[in-house]
């Protein structure tokens, strides 16, 4: 019985001892390593997220990728709210604000006040930009000045006009209260150049173009004044003619050298010549223009009209002793223009201020240039003309121009 009893111990103790081998080669093989290994890895992945949340006392600044992640996990929390009512106390302390601080924010910047209603504040004067004035002009600005020079020896009367002035008005008085210049067609003949002056009642009055010593009295050239024709030609193409375009724009183009002016483009326009000037520089070639008349082209007492580089002035010479072109060329380069032309001489230089005649007419004229100012202030009907010009309502062509 005993030996019996040794040998079933015997045998139950090498049993026991060949499953405890199996059992540790199975544990040892590589397949259950990687299941262990991948518990390990199951279980740090679960509980890290609560370990690494840090105390809402002592929030860390997490890094770029950081503060993401935790953006990302702030995201998916209203859900979790909804989906897993916190059961006790400590649960609902952690998904309350206090997990606020996880939550990226960039760093704090000063903070700019936000834009209010409230209009701003002045600019300084030293940064103002001038305010362009109305195209109504209601106020009295840089009136025409007229002053007496000489210049190389020649005594002149040099009248400065300002262009950007809104109570500046330029246009040609016609003789006899004339609506349409001289022609072949028609003809109101001449008139006294003090008669003209009382009349027409401008700043300043001086003599215009050329015209013809017959009956007819024929002015030369196109004229346009207040936005309509006083005389056309479709053939036009003799001499130099100033325009004025909308916004009182100067421009000087010579007909036979550079193409016909745009003459229903201009507000006021007046054709004499020879040209004296172009882009700043002496341009004087009366043949190509057409003029043959040797008084012209000769010594003689003058007048003239030109504009400055930038276009913002006008001047308007009268000279008192003959010179020649070259030498009237060269004054008014000297007084600053960029573009000048020649205007009718002789014994038709007259020149006015206001009502007082600085240089009688040697003879009667057909047709003046008239300036107006706040001073001395155009015509309502001008005035309306010009104003209407300015929004392209173009008048000029609605006269009959055959």
């Amino acid at each position: 019985m005993i030996n019996r009893a040794l040998r079933t111990s015997l045998m139950q103790t090498r049993t026991r001892s060949k499953r405890y081998r199996r059992r540790t080669r199975r544990l040892s093989s590589p397949g259950s390593t990687f299941i262990t290994l991948t518990c390990a890895f199951l279980t740090c992945v679960t509980l890290l997220p609560k370990l690494w949340e840090p105390q809402a006392s002592t929030p860390p600044t997490p890094s770029y990728q950081k503060a993401s992640r935790v953006f990302q996990y702030k995201r998916s929390q209203p859900l979790q709210k909804q989906a897993q009512p916190p059961q006790n106390p400590s649960q609902q302390a952690e998904q309350t604000p206090q997990s606020a601080p996880l939550s990226f924010q960039e760093p704090k910047k000063t903070e700019q006040p936000r834009p209010t209603n409230t209009p701003k504040s002045p600019v300084e004067p030293a940064l103002a930009k001038p305010v362009p004035e109305p195209v109504t002009k209601p106020i009295a600005t840089r009136p025409v000045t007229l002053e007496q020079r000489e210049i190389a020896g020649i005594p002149i009367h040099l009248i400065n006009i300002d262009l950007t002035d809104p109570n500046t008005f330029i246009s040609v008085g016609l003789a006899n209260a004339a609506t349409e210049a001289n022609s072949t067609r028609s003809t109101k003949g001449d008139e006294a150049f003090n008669a003209m002056v009382k009349r027409y009642k401008a700043a300043v009055t001086a003599n215009g173009t050329f015209f013809s010593m017959d009956a007819q009295k024929r002015v030369m050239g196109n004229m346009v004044s207040g936005g309509r024709f006083l005389k056309y030609s479709p053939w036009e193409n003799y001499g130099t003619t100033l325009g004025l375009r909308p916004g009182n724009r100067p421009e000087m183009i010579t007909a036979r050298a550079e193409g016909q002016p745009k003459w229903e483009q201009h507000w006021f326009s007046l054709t004499a010549g020879p040209r004296l000037l172009k882009q700043g520089e002496l341009s004087i070639n009366p043949k190509q223009e057409g003029f043959t008349d040797r008084a012209v082209m000769g010594v003689a007492t003058r007048s003239a009209i030109g504009f400055s580089e930038h276009g913002k002035r006008l001047l308007l010479v009268t000279f008192h002793k003959p010179v020649s072109l070259q030498k009237e060329a060269a004054i008014m380069k000297t007084l600053g223009c960029y573009e000048a032309m020649n205007l009718d001489g002789g014994t038709s230089v007259a020149l006015a201020q206001g009502d007082r005649v600085l240089q009688p007419a040697g003879r009667d004229l057909t047709n003046v240039i008239t300036i107006y100012d706040a001073q001395h202030p155009a015509p309502d009907s001008l005035q309306r003309s010009w104003a209407a010009f300015q929004k392209n309502d173009q008048v000029a062509l609605r006269q009959d121009k055959s």
